[in-house]
């Protein structure tokens, strides 16, 4: 918008009356009475009189002649009645359209969520979200977390949940929780009868059954070893958790997976967690989205229910 346009829009906004005052001046046409006008509008007659004086003071002209019979409208006053009905009706038009678009916006949700937050996290909060918009249709789209980012910015998800080292560029995000990557393996390999504790190193030189490069998994793990040494070659990459877990405890290798993935395996003893001396496996979890596009609608409701995550 040019210097000149700004202009317009400027002077437009102080020599134009509010709707408010344009309802209020149809009401008293329909009605033929200042007081009458007043109740339908849920104001005072006093406060209704002196938005009509400032109404016509903004305009320059006398709109209602008031008297004991009534209020009517000038010549003027009809006039501009009449263009207060074509500007009435078109903010109705406005406001139908935009409610239409939030309408279809609060429709339907497209999630996006790098695998462990896809498997361990989203079901219960979706299935609580469910309970607060019964008639939005939700959509889950699962990845690693460089999927994910492609799918917000492509504009195929709403919302994203990520568990890298840092946001995708071209996003904006929060943290909503906590994570751990702890190292397992079989019952039967080797590590789960040592003495003492695996070191980095070891880990590092070690080929393992690992997720694919990409994932947020694999990002913390690279980081973590990097001054290890670096990872040896991978035993197997695979795409998924699950498939990663049947892996292990078919005892073909070890792994390093999100605590959250493996507690049922844990507890039954099919897998078994192997303590690695100095080494932090972190990481946060994060909700994503397109920057400057702040969650709304049910994405924002979702937002909401992340909150306290483990």
């Amino acid at each position: 918008m040019g210097a000149e346009d700004e202009s317009v829009a400027v002077s437009l906004a102080h020599r134009v009356p509010d709707l408010g005052a344009l309802e209020l001046l149809l009401a008293v046409a329909r009605l033929g009475s200042l007081g009458r006008a007043a109740r339908a509008r849920g104001i005072s007659q006093p406060a209704a009189s002196s938005r009509i004086r400032s109404m016509e003071r903004q305009l320059g002209v006398a709109l209602v002649e008031r008297s004991p019979r009534g209020s009517r409208l000038t010549d003027a006053g009809a006039l501009v009645t009449d263009w207060a009905r074509r500007v009435v009706e078109a903010a109705e038009a406005f406001d139908a359209g935009a409610q239409a678009l939030r309408g279809r916006r609060d429709s339907r949700l497209r999630v996006a969520a790098s695998m462990t937050i896809a498997e361990y996290l989203l079901p219960g909060w979706l299935i609580a979200l469910r309970a607060q918009r019964p008639g939005t249709a939700v959509s889950l789209l699962a990845g690693n977390s460089s999927a994910v980012a492609e799918r917000l910015l492509g504009g195929a998800a709403d919302l994203g949940f990520v568990e890298g080292l840092e946001v995708p560029a071209g996003l904006d995000g929060t943290v909503i929780g906590q994570d751990r990557l702890i190292v397992v393996a079989a019952p039967s390999h080797p590590w789960t009868r040592r003495r003492t504790e695996l070191t980095a190193a070891e880990l590092a030189a070690t080929p393992l059954i690992l997720r694919e490069r990409g994932s947020g998994t694999r990002q913390v793990l690279d980081a973590a070893l990097a001054r290890h040494g670096g990872l040896a070659e991978p035993l197997l990459e695979l795409a998924s958790t699950t498939a990663v877990k049947a892996a292990v405890v078919s005892e073909a290798a070890p792994s390093v997976l999100s605590e959250l993935a493996v507690g049922e395996e844990l507890t039954a003893r099919r897998l078994v967690e192997i303590p690695v001396r100095g080494l932090r496996l972190g990481r946060e979890l994060r909700a994503v989205w397109p920057t400057g596009q702040r969650p709304a609608g049910p994405a924002r409701d979702l937002l909401g229910l992340t909150r306290g995550a483990p």
